[in-house]
């Protein structure tokens, strides 16, 4: 399979560089600062230098043989633009179409509600507390599933952890729309594990499941 992955600097997206190419995946990543890579991976993937929110960056990771793209993009409170994910991800579509590339497996945040979810306390506790301290990554990716929503031509599937953590790679993990709160927890290993199970399965086709222990 040939995949290209964005955020592959980060804790999820570098999970997801790993992993893929310990199941022997072509790779491409874009990245604004390859260095940040993890070691020994400079020389298993295309590494190509670009920035997600510049659509020619985009299209270049891209082309006729990608089977998929993998979305790990992180939001720094502090110091990402307004909207980062939505943004990269309308270049990242635009390019797919493009290109022909159907399938797309993003990272979303719990914070946003669907209505599929099942809703308790816990639930809308961790919503107050990202409306209110988290509002940078909350509302992008409130934007974000919201485009999504409207390119359903896209073959793309959500998951969405809670609290995320340092861990091992178990492969074991509930995916749907249980109950969850701020205590509900995945690895970074785990969620990239359940990222790339979903690039050859269609049960949450357009869907943005919850993922936890």
């Amino acid at each position: 399979m040939n995949v290209t992955i964005f955020g592959a600097t980060g804790r999820v997206g570098s999970e997801c560089l790993r992993q893929c190419i310990a199941k022997g995946y072509t790779v491409t990543v874009l990245a604004r600062s390859p260095d940040k890579l993890p070691q020994g991976m400079h020389d298993k993937a295309a590494i190509l230098k670009g920035d997600g929110l510049v659509y020619e960056d985009v299209a270049s990771a891209l082309n006729e043989n990608t089977d998929a793209v993998l979305f790990a993009v992180g939001v720094e409170e502090k110091t990402s633009p307004e909207n980062l994910c939505t943004n990269v991800t309308r270049n990242i579509l635009t390019a797919m179409r493009e290109k022909g590339v159907k399938r797309l497996v993003w990272c979303g945040g719990g914070s946003n509600l669907l209505p599929e979810d099942t809703v308790g306390f816990g639930a809308r506790f961790v919503r107050w507390y990202a409306e209110h301290f988290l509002r940078l990554r909350h509302f992008d990716k409130e934007n974000q599933l919201a485009l999504l929503n409207r390119n359903t031509d896209i073959e793309w599937i959500g998951v969405r952890p809670l609290q995320i953590k340092a861990g091992p790679q178990t492969g074991v993990y509930r995916v749907g729309f249980d109950k969850f709160s701020g205590l509900s927890s995945i690895s970074f290993a785990d969620c990239a594990h359940c990222m790339i199970e979903q690039l050859a399965d269609d049960t949450w086709l357009h869907k943005a499941p919850i993922i936890q222990y």
